[in-house]
């Protein structure tokens, strides 16, 4: 075994037995032989033993002269001076020091030892190729291989993931330069194979990675995982004095058992961070504050808010329940100049009546039984920000005048006083009804109607959104995986499909709460349609094409009947059709409301 005699700069020396195939010297403290010289690249040189002699490359432009000649690489003799920076290397073929061989078990124990290292490195790593390319290193050095390719069994193809010689280079074209024959024989046996003299080996003399890499030996060995191999570790040499035997097989058997293993926990992990970045792209592109969605309705939603935002106008925001009217609210209050401001809400459907109006004005002390104290209101709180009044639709009648006073106004006055206070704030009203009809039952004042009403939004059901459901789903799923320590990373192909299929009558309120509880209660990585209790019963059928326009024709002409306030002579001029046919239409609907058969269809008229 030789040596090499290290010479620093500060006239420090010592001996370093060259026990490795490869031996770095630089500054880094990562080099098998690091020396604290300022002038020393991270990496200056290494010195290979191929088996008989020992060679020395400059690496990174390091300035390396050999015998006072300038080298960048050369093949060592007895005596050789090399000199990088203010650093000297004296070689020595002869060893200085009594150096015990290392056992066959010694090898074993440094393919785990290298395993430890890698998986301590293996959850702050964030680069995935570069994490297996240091395997990939590791192993040669653990068993005296040239060459190292692990490769991944992808959908029936082979996927070279590392390449690696044993300067630490990548092997350019891996995937044309391996055996198919040997990968196929260690997949189909689930066995390792070691071909020591490849070149006169009567079965493997003529495979590709011996014929293109010039391999003198070849060692493969499968990756599993629960019986199935999802890839092989290939290794060569091209070296006749350092032939593979069954000593190193079974050192790369331990390395292969235990790497399985890491090597899945990496491409894990790998996937979940890029999963999460797709999600925080995904999410960032469609999101709007707190708002997320990328649809054509949204997108309107998106710029009326950018419009009003700016001004003081009241903005009445209205849609189905669970479809996020509050977070409106609050999204036109940060963007307006009230921004700074209060935001206070109040929930006009769930405040009993004869509290609503204290609530909302407040009261003096003595004012009714249990006014103990004058308390100002919901309006008065508001002042220089925003009052979001939610499900305005259930406000009494007589609170109604009030309201509109007070709008009017700019001004309200406490239960139980005579003083009116000046408010100054701004209104944005919410509701899950449709106030014009309200208005013609008479439970809602036209008058109000239209001083909330100045610009309305309409926010859409989740229904009709498209793959906003999956969106919103993922966005929920990281945020609550987070919130709980969960380890759910995505969700399964069929609950996707049910995502899309299932009505969601509650909309987002519904798929936030059922993504929470599937977070907290799964047992696995994916989240099912089980886990979101969404059982095929539940989902909304496929109809037939036929049927389904049939559903559709009805609704639209429904629709038009009622912009044109049942008008069917109108109706028919807007669709382009024969009148006759919105009779027809029309007795349909009667007879289906009284139980009795549909009319025979006779045609429409030409």
């Amino acid at each position: 075994m030789a040596t090499l005699i290290v010479k620093g700069p500060d006239g420090s020396e010592r001996e370093v037995a060259l026990v490795k195939r490869i031996t770095s010297v630089g500054r880094d403290v990562e080099n098998d032989v690091p020396v604290a010289d300022p002038g020393l690249p991270a990496t200056a040189l290494h010195i290979h033993f191929d088996g008989r002699d020992y060679n020395a490359a400059a690496h990174e432009r390091a300035d390396m002269t050999v015998n006072g000649k300038r080298r960048t690489a050369w093949r060592l003799a007895p005596g050789d001076r090399i000199r990088v920076a203010a650093t000297e290397l004296f070689f020595d073929p002869a060893p200085r020091s009594v150096v015990t061989a290392r056992p066959q078990s010694g090898q074993r124990l440094l393919a785990l030892e290298t395993l430890v290292r890698f998986s301590e490195r293996l959850l702050g790593a964030t680069d995935l190729a570069r994490l297996l390319d240091e395997l990939m290193d590791a192993l040669l050095e653990v068993t005296q291989a040239d060459k190292g390719f692990l490769i991944l069994l992808e959908d029936g193809e082979m996927s070279v993931r590392a390449a690696r010689n044993v300067a630490r280079e990548t092997i350019e074209g891996a995937v044309d330069r391996v055996s198919d024959s040997i990968i196929a024989r260690v997949v189909q046996t689930r066995r390792p194979i070691v071909v020591a003299d490849a070149l006169h080996d009567r079965e493997w003399s003529g495979s590709s990675s011996v014929v293109n890499l010039k391999l003198c030996s070849v060692m493969c060995a499968p990756l599993m995982q629960k019986g199935d191999v999802f890839g092989v570790i290939y290794l060569g040499n091209d070296n006749v004095v350092s032939l593979f035997d069954e000593k190193a097989l079974e050192a790369l058997t331990v390395f292969a058992a235990q790497a399985s293993l890491l090597v899945q926990n990496a491409i894990l992990l790998d996937g979940l961070r890029r999963e999460n970045l797709t999600l925080k792209e995904a999410v960032s592109s469609k999101q709007y504050g707190d708002l997320i969605g990328a649809g054509a309705s949204m997108r309107e939603v998106y710029r009326r808010i950018e419009k009003v935002a700016a001004t003081d106008i009241s903005v009445l925001v209205s849609g189905e329940t669970g479809t996020g009217k509050e977070v409106v609210a609050r999204e036109i209050h940060r963007r307006s100049g009230r921004a700074n401001g209060p935001f206070v809400a109040v929930n006009c459907g769930a405040i009993p009546e004869s509290l609503l109006e204290s609530e909302l004005f407040g009261h003096v002390k003595g004012a009714f039984t249990g006014a103990v104290a004058t308390r100002m209101g919901k309006f008065q709180a508001a002042h220089g920000g925003t009052l979001f009044l939610d499900e305005i639709g259930d406000m009494p009648l007589a609170l109604q005048v009030k309201i509109l006073r007070a709008l009017q106004e700019r001004a309200v006055t406490k239960v139980g006083d005579t003083r009116p206070e000046p408010v100054d704030l701004r209104v944005v009203a919410a509701t899950n009804r449709v106030l014009e009809e309200e208005i013609k039952k008479g439970t809602f004042r036209e008058d109000l109607y239209y001083r909330l009403n100045v610009v309305a939004i309409q926010l859409p059901p989740l229904r009709d959104r498209g793959e906003d459901t999956l969106v919103l789903g993922k966005y929920f799923l990281q945020k609550y995986g987070k919130e709980f320590g969960a380890k759910v990373r995505g969700f399964t192909p069929s609950a996707l499909v049910a995502m899309r299929k299932y009505a969601w009558p509650g909309n987002i309120r519904e798929l936030e709460n059922r993504v929470k509880k599937a977070v907290v209660l799964a047992d696995r990585a994916l989240v099912s349609a089980e886990d979101l209790d969404l059982r095929p019963e539940i989902l909304e059928p496929i109809l037939p094409l036929a049927q389904a326009k049939e559903e559709f024709q009805k609704r639209y002409i429904n629709e038009v009947l009622e912009r044109n306030a049942g008008n069917r002579t109108k109706t028919a001029k807007d669709l382009g059709v024969d009148p006759r046919t919105i009779f027809r239409h029309l007795e349909k609907l009667e007879a289906e409301r009284r139980g009795q058969p549909p009319p025979p269809d006779e045609g429409e008229a030409p």
